[in-house]
């Protein structure tokens, strides 16, 4: 079994000349005091270590699950002089030094320590440099090759276009032990989940027609934290937040995978965000990318002038659909960096769950690419064994670490048993987002109305595998880019009709069994494509129509967090059934959301056609008495208000097995749920 040690307390101090370096392997932990001595002034650099023997093996092994406590920046005290120790991997250096305004960015005065272990770690003790200082790593490489590079472990960097990482550290005094305690139920499988996907650059800025205008954490936090918890989202999920150079990647080719970015501020007032979620009762999910990194020449790429933490083989270590390089999940010191990243940001930023990006990418070694353009591996397969036993590693960690939050993945393959336990032979995730329910929904609701008929099949289709998958239904920002329109624009018809065709959708999506995701803007049928550089466009709202859709929204996450038969089941079997599939020419379709105690249960009535069912009959078992608690043709909607029901009627066919009539009015595309 792996250890983690993560102490400190075995660790002794060393303080040796360049020219002492011979008397010890292992620094002062063979010298007497009195023999230690500050080096030179011209190369004052300690040699000063905070690694252990089981650090390093489990490090090299892949199974060193909390790096961020030994690699990169730690401002600490040795010998009661203060100053920094530095830390980091870089096996096929013969040199390397740190550089930064300290030092003038002197490339030869400050030359860390390589230890003798061979693990390729190069470390050392600065006196005198403090946080805020701004450093890279100067690398002498393999063949010669001559890099300057961020940390990979930095907390903090410089403002793009500058690249520089920044000493600091993530220290905050937490005020959330109220939410900690109870996060559990709030995260479980069995409670409802209704995401808010947001851009924290374009949501709001200060000036919308600015891109270099951003608000900071604690303007964001002021704005979002009290929208999302009026909206009724029981989780907000973060576009990538991680450090990157380009915002026109969105955050997914990141360089900075243990920094909060800085554009917005600190890592102290990013904590800030998360613990004013957290009072507010919200969960916090974070997008994470392990499955590609950028070639910008400061990140990780050819790190010391060779493949150090990508694939050396293209076949495997480049992607041509995002121009970027792909982790070598076969190297432990990479294994022990990408899952020591995820496990920093639930411990020091308590951070709810995690979504996976492009999992299938890293499943699929023959993913995007043509016969010939990939190796199959040894047993004959397109599997990444290595990347497989990766995620399975991650996950079995985070949940053992960490049993109240959840890892989702975007995987949009039939790969089997993404959301089910490694030792039941699944992948180990907690839910995987339901790609093949968003395709077909967006496709049936695009087309001509009075063509659904034809094509009901496509509407219901999911409910024959909804539960192989703990799903997590997603309107995610992929889907109102690049052309494909806005959500309002994707429905047919009129501009009423394109509004009933949107509640309708969402009451289709709130109902439907699993958990749920919208991107911002989608709430309030955002009317332009999303778009990074300016903001949602929230003069929208002085129009009654997107107002209305607003409040729809709204209503939708208050039915789905207080109807327990639409959360505490929405991933089994036996938490949804079928009540009526033969009004096909009339494109009605009924079913039932089962909760744990029956009388919760809830019927929903899709009418998907623009034409009022006035006495619509169904045959159910179950209670008499049922009432009208959601109607997505409400007034207070923007819809008709003229079909509803005040008054369920009922008629009983058999007093022996509990079957009954039930007799409604169903207005032109709308949801009806009755309970």
């Amino acid at each position: 079994m792996a250890v983690d040690n993560t102490s400190d307390s075995n660790n002794k101090a060393s303080a040796i000349s360049t020219t002492d370096i011979k008397k010890s392997a292992t620094g002062l932990a063979s010298m007497k005091y009195e023999e230690m001595h500050f080096v030179d002034s011209a190369k004052p650099v300690w040699n000063y270590s905070l690694f252990s023997e089981d650090d390093i093996n489990n490090f090299q092994n892949g199974t060193h699950y909390s790096a961020y406590n030994k690699f990169g920046n730690k401002q600490l005290e040795v010998l009661k002089t203060a100053g920094t120790y530095f830390a980091v991997w870089a096996p096929n250096a013969t040199y390397v030094t740190v550089i930064g305004h300290f030092n003038n960015w002197n490339k030869t005065s400050h030359a860390l320590f390589v230890r003798l272990d061979k693990s390729g770690i190069w470390e050392g003790f600065i006196p005198g440099v403090q946080e805020g200082e701004a450093y890279k790593y100067h690398i002498h490489g393999f063949n010669g090759a001559l890099v300057d590079k961020g940390d990979p472990y930095a907390h903090y960097w410089e403002k793009r276009p500058y690249t520089a990482s920044i000493t600091r550290n993530v220290d905050y005094e937490w005020t959330d032990e109220k939410w900690m305690k109870k996060r559990a139920a709030h995260n479980a499988l069995t409670s409802a989940w209704s995401v808010y996907e947001v851009h924290l650059a374009s949501w709001m800025r200060p000036s919308k027609y600015d891109e270099e205008s951003y608000n900071t954490y604690e303007q964001i936090t002021e704005r979002l934290v009290p929208y999302v918890k009026e909206m009724g989202f029981t989780h907000v999920e973060l576009m990538p937040v991680m450090e990157h150079p380009f915002d026109g990647s969105w955050g997914y080719q990141g360089t900075g995978y243990y920094a909060p970015t800085s554009r917005f501020g600190s890592p102290q007032d990013f904590a800030a965000m998360v613990d004013a979620f957290h009072h507010a009762g919200i969960g916090v999910i974070l997008d994470w990318v392990p499955s590609h990194f950028p070639y910008d020449s400061h990140g990780l790429y050819m790190f010391d002038g060779t493949h150090t933490y990508e694939y050396a083989d293209r076949r495997k270590g480049f992607h041509p659909d995002w121009n970027s390089y792909i982790f070598n999940y076969k190297r432990g010191e990479v294994k022990s960096f990408l899952i020591s990243n995820a496990r920093f940001w639930f411990e020091k930023f308590h951070i709810d769950g995690i979504r996976v990006d492009a999992v299938s990418s890293m499943l699929r070694l023959d993913y995007s690419r043509k016969e010939g353009e990939w190796e199959p591996n040894e047993f004959g397969g397109n599997g990444n064994l290595e990347a497989i036993a990766f995620i399975k590693d991650l996950n079995e960690t985070i949940y053992r670490d960490f049993p109240d939050v959840q890892t989702i993945a975007e995987e949009s393959t039939d790969w089997p048993g993404i959301s089910r336990p490694t030792f039941a032979g699944g992948i180990g995730f907690g839910m995987k987002w339901m790609m093949g329910w968003m395709h077909d929904t967006l496709n049936y609701f695009k087309r001509d109305q009075f063509a659904r008929p034809h094509h009901q099949d496509q509407i219901t289709f999911s409910m024959a595998y909804f539960n192989d998958e703990n799903f997590m239904l997603p309107i995610s920002h992929d889907e109102v880019v690049h052309g494909k329109s806005p959500m309002i624009y994707k429905m047919p018809g009129d501009e009423w009709q394109k509004f009933a065709n949107l509640r309708l959708l969402y009451t289709y999506m709130y109902t439907h069994p699993g958990a749920k995701l919208l991107f911002m803007g989608s709430e309030f049928g955002q009317t332009k494509e999303w778009d990074y550089k300016g903001e949602l466009q929230w003069e929208l709202l002085s129009h009654t129509p997107h107002r209305l859709l607003q409040h729809c929204v709204k209503d939708l996450n208050l039915l789905y967090s207080k109807e327990p038969a639409l959360h505490e089941k929405q991933f089994e079997v036996g938490g949804f059934e079928w009540v009526d599939l033969n009004h096909r020419n009339e494109c009605v379709i009924v079913y039932r959301r089962i909760g744990l105690d029956r009388k919760d249960d809830v019927i929903v009535f899709l009418n998907m056609l623009p034409e009022p069912r006035m006495d619509f009959e169904v045959t159910v078992k179950g209670k008499r008495n049922w009432e009208e608690v959601f109607n997505s043709d409400a007034t207070k909607y923007y819809g008709t208000g003229d079909v509803y029901n005040p008054k369920v009627r009922t008629e009983i066919v058999s007093k022996e097995d509990g079957t009954l009539k039930l007799i409604l009015n169903l207005p032109p595309l709308a949801g009806v749920v009755l309970r």
